[in-house]
């Protein structure tokens, strides 16, 4: 259930999308199944996203693995081609329309950036002012697309610009449509000043994010 009622704008139910439908090349493994402070990457975004909507499923273009496995609903692109991060949003858009009707929006975020803001979809929903509005996070001066709140009424014009636009960057499809961007500060810590949309890319991130959850875990940041 969500914790509290994000908006008059946003209709319940409210579904999330984990996105992991990517090749991670650069990481070399599924970032799923990276174990971070001795949980896979997946459990602790479930774990950060489950209070937020009222149901999660994760997008994903290969077999799961047994970390994945049996842990939510599996979703492959609607459209196939690996077609980058927006596939895998607009299958969000699909799965949420198919499986909750009555779902004005859906909440997607990535599968590599586990200590994103416990209140992001409060604050993205409380941002919103035009019901079909997209709204997007951002932090440190940069947006970050793939933190979204994206309005399922979209699906057929984002299906056609994935189908025609060669480039296919999110941002470029986000400027064609009412949107807000919400900024989230960096937080103070004893290391020093902190995104919590820092995302694991590579081994070397890896072994960041284990300090940061330590420094975390020590100082109750």
């Amino acid at each position: 259930m969500l914790e509290t009622s994000p908006t008059p704008l946003i209709s319940a139910p409210l579904p999330g999308v984990i996105l992991a439908g990517g090749l991670s090349r650069r990481m070399g493994s599924p970032k799923s199944d990276l174990r971070l402070g001795g949980q896979t990457m997946l459990s602790l975004i479930i774990a950060r996203l489950q209070p937020q909507v009222t149901s999660i499923a994760i997008n994903l273009n290969t077999e799961p693995t047994e970390a994945i496995a049996g842990t939510s609903a599996i979703i492959a692109d609607t459209v196939p081609g690996f077609l980058g991060p927006l596939a895998g949003v607009l299958t969000a858009m699909r799965y949420a329309t198919t499986t909750a009707p009555e779902a004005s929006h859906v909440v997607v975020v990535p599968t590599d950036t586990p200590f994103f803001p416990a209140d992001l979809v409060r604050r993205l929903a409380g941002a919103m002012t035009e019901r079909q509005q997209i709204a997007v996070a951002a932090s440190d001066s940069q947006m970050h697309p793939l933190f979204a709140l994206w309005p399922v009424a979209l699906a057929d014009d984002l299906e056609a610009w994935l189908t025609s636009d060669p480039k296919r960057r999110v941002r470029a499809f986000i400027e064609r449509h009412p949107s807000v961007t919400v900024d989230f500060p960096l937080l103070a810590t004893p290391k020093g000043a902190f995104d919590a949309f820092f995302n694991v890319n590579t081994p070397d991130d890896l072994k960041d994010a284990e300090e940061w959850l330590r420094l975390f875990k020590d100082s109750a940041v």
